[in-house]
């Protein structure tokens, strides 16, 4: 099963895994994903991913502000609080430079109609850091960037060296890169920490949340590839 082997897996990631089963495997073999690997993906179903993406960020951030709250102790604490900005900073960046390449401004996508799966992804990861015990809340967030920095190492060693010239170089790059790999490793550390702390009952229901959440990764780039719309 493919999950990213660049960083050390703790026990209840790999439970996480487990409980995902073919979901999690099945992003990497998704035809948005391979078409975007080799540069092959039409620009407007890039485009539309991006947005989409976007306003998902918006969702997340929320969410890991919101288990900052959670949080104990205060190196913790900044932790969630540096994510929240990593999603609207770091990657908010790599939007925009995308934006003014296909021709979208941060206007466009505030304007813009979020598609079903992202209306339910984000309620999903929010619910989970409102509602649920900490273990849950970080396993419904852990599933994104994971998978994005299992995708990045996967894809590049699938690909080689990024050419110069591959439209999505700066996505490839990103989540490929050495900061993303340590990002994942404290962030499975951590929850494995909250992991340790919860019964039974709080890691099942977490177990759970991760697997919505990859199941819905899996949706997110069906979304995009289909371009969908509400259908009524």
């Amino acid at each position: 099963m493919k999950t990213g082997s660049g960083f050390a897996i703790p026990d209840f990631a790999h439970a996480c895994i487990e409980a995902a089963g073919e979901s999690w495997g099945a992003s990497f073999d998704h035809p948005f994903v391979m078409a975007l690997a080799e540069g092959s993906l039409p620009s407007e179903h890039f485009r539309y991913y991006q947005m989409q993406d976007a306003r998902y960020l918006e969702g997340f951030a929320d969410a890991a502000a919101l288990i900052s709250t959670r949080c104990t102790e205060p190196g913790d604490k900044l932790w969630f609080i540096d994510a929240a900005r990593l999603a609207l900073v770091v990657e908010g960046d790599l939007h925009a430079g995308y934006g003014r390449t296909l021709g979208y401004t941060e206007a466009d996508v505030a304007a813009m109609e979020l598609g079903p799966v992202t209306r339910a992804y984000r309620a999903h990861m929010i619910v989970a850091a409102q509602t649920g015990t900490l273990v849950e809340a970080i396993a419904a967030l852990t599933p994104c960037p994971w998978l994005y920095t299992a995708l990045g190492q996967h894809l590049l060693d699938k690909i080689g060296t990024i050419p110069p010239d591959h439209p999505y170089a700066d996505w490839l790059a990103l989540y490929a890169s050495s900061e993303f790999e340590a990002y994942m490793q404290r962030l499975l550390e951590l929850l494995q920490q909250a992991a340790d702390g919860a019964d039974g009952s709080a890691r099942a229901r977490a177990l759970d949340a991760f697997h919505v959440s990859a199941r819905y990764e899996w949706s997110f780039w069906e979304q995009a590839w289909q371009r969908q719309d509400w259908p009524v």
